[in-house]
């Protein structure tokens, strides 16, 4: 077998349908178009989320929501994450270790949440800290300090 003898499967190629060639073909006339309408006219594009004149999808729904443009999104960072750390031999937990160690990205701003258990006394220092992470890690005998 060579690439100059390879062809298609047997039945798996059609021969293409010649539209508008008379009507002896049985295909003239209206070319498979029917009579009239906008689909039978030359030029016809269908508008995108039309319905055939029924009131479409996007104009029955309500509109609804609101984005804050002032939000500020912050990286979840749980304290059995801060307490892994620790066990790797990390006092003090800033944006550098983090980042280093691939939790999170140098641009995003990161919230202490407190999430699992914290027993190790270290320095986390973040963006934001949840009110239970705040007092988990003064508990444990670290301190929590805000950028």
């Amino acid at each position: 077998m060579k690439l100059n003898n390879l062809k298609p499967a047997e039945g798996a190629t059609h021969s293409r349908r010649r539209i508008g060639r008379g009507p002896g073909s049985g295909l003239g006339g209206t070319s498979t178009r029917g009579h009239k309408g906008a689909k039978a006219r030359s030029g016809y594009k269908r508008k995108i989320g039309f319905e055939g004149g029924q009131m479409p999808l996007q104009r029955r729904l309500p509109k609804f929501g609101f984005k804050n443009i002032n939000r500020v999104e912050y990286y979840p960072l749980n304290l059995d994450v801060i307490q892994k750390l620790a066990d790797n031999g990390a006092e003090k937990i800033t944006m550098q270790e983090l980042v280093a160690a691939g939790i999170c990205n140098a641009n995003q701003k990161v919230k202490v949440l407190g999430n699992g258990a914290l027993t190790a006394k270290v320095e986390v220092v973040a963006h934001a800290f949840s009110k239970s992470a705040e007092t988990a890690i003064q508990n444990a005998g670290g301190t929590a300090t805000k950028l």
